[in-house]
């Protein structure tokens, strides 16, 4: 009977991996703590992430290895929706469960009209203030450094925006009386301060007792694998589950290049096209509609961005893409 292969040992050789995890992040793991735990099991070169949930909060994830990590910029600076509860009379030092109780405040009765007015208040573009324990550099140091260390140092308010928030009254596993939320918003929102500001139009302190994020950019939880999921799969399989690299340019012009054009986009020149101006293209060449990069069209050219190596189309194959401009050389 052969064991399935379950893990790859630190003493194998690292080797390329290209594609996407979308790991649903569990409770009580960083970030960074999930993105190396997966790259130890695909044995991986390279690997990032495309935003930083905290230990607290669990959800949308998505993890880049390889060529993948050229294109997470993109989704590091999407809109994002978080689902959330705020427990009201009780504020932390980290604003969320995992901080020391710092204050107690009486909690006023709470209607949904209240609830509806602090929604309207708090919608649009906003000038929110990050929270002491974050990762954002003050002189080089990470913010949550010097609150470590029951420091203070001023902040510059951050421009935000919540484009939707619902919240509904609640109460959490405790019985204390608290608040769903339910937003969508700008990178670079702080929930843990959304929450308090919430609670401070209500009249009161609070902190959160859990946090998920449900969506990130066109990526949603119910396309998730959980990572006990992940790691229940033999080495194989867990390959298997990534995602082909173009899943972060979803919504791109797709362009199709022969074999000359090609080469020519990969050694970074610009080439003339009858297509119309985009923004936003994903470039594919032979064999297999093989991705190529990304790239831009401007006055008629064809102008790269982010190119894959060599060594990355060759190891790099993706699934057949749909109705591209099928470009003919042009001298």
């Amino acid at each position: 009977m052969t064991t399935p292969r379950t893990g790859l040992g630190s003493s194998t050789r690292k080797r390329p991996v290209h594609g996407v995890l979308l790991l649903d992040k569990p409770l009580g793991m960083s970030s960074n703590q999930a993105l190396q735990k997966v790259k130890w099991h695909l044995a991986a070169e390279k690997g990032g992430h495309t935003g930083t949930l905290d230990p607290l909060a669990t959800g949308v994830l998505p993890l880049c290895f390889g060529a993948a990590t050229k294109f997470s910029q993109r989704h590091l600076d999407a809109d994002k929706r978080y689902r959330a509860v705020l427990r009201l009379g009780e504020a932390t030092t980290t604003g969320d469960a995992e901080g020391e109780p710092c204050a107690q405040a009486p909690v006023p009765d709470v209607t949904p009209a209240d609830l509806d007015r602090v929604a309207a208040l708090l919608s649009g573009l906003q000038m929110q203030l990050p929270p002491m324990y974050s990762a954002l550099k003050k002189d080089g140091r990470a913010l949550y450094e010097y609150a470590r260390q029951g420091l203070t140092v001023e902040r510059e308010p951050r421009a935000i925006q919540i484009y939707e928030l619902k919240m509904a009254l609640a109460h959490d596993h405790q019985g204390f009386l608290a608040i769903t939320i339910d937003v969508f918003c700008s990178k670079g929102t702080y929930i843990r301060t959304l929450g308090e500001d919430v609670a401070k139009a209500l009249g009161t302190v609070g902190h959160l007792r859990a946090l998920r994020r449900t969506q990130t950019g066109g990526f949603t939880e119910a396309q998730c694998v959980s990572l006990d999921a992940w790691l229940s799969l033999d080495a194989d399989a867990r390959v298997a589950a990534l995602r082909p690299v173009d899943l972060l340019l979803g919504g791109h012009v797709p362009v199709m290049l022969d074999a000359h054009d090609a080469a020519r986009f990969l050694s970074g020149m610009r080439r003339r096209t009858a297509c119309p101006d985009a923004a936003h293209v994903a470039v594919y060449g032979p064999p297999a509609h093989t991705l190529l990069g990304s790239a831009h069209i401007a006055s008629g050219e064809l102008i790269p961005d982010r190119l894959l190596s060599p060594m990355e189309v060759e190891q790099t194959a993706v699934r057949p893409i749909p109705t591209p401009f099928e470009l003919t050389h042009q001298d």
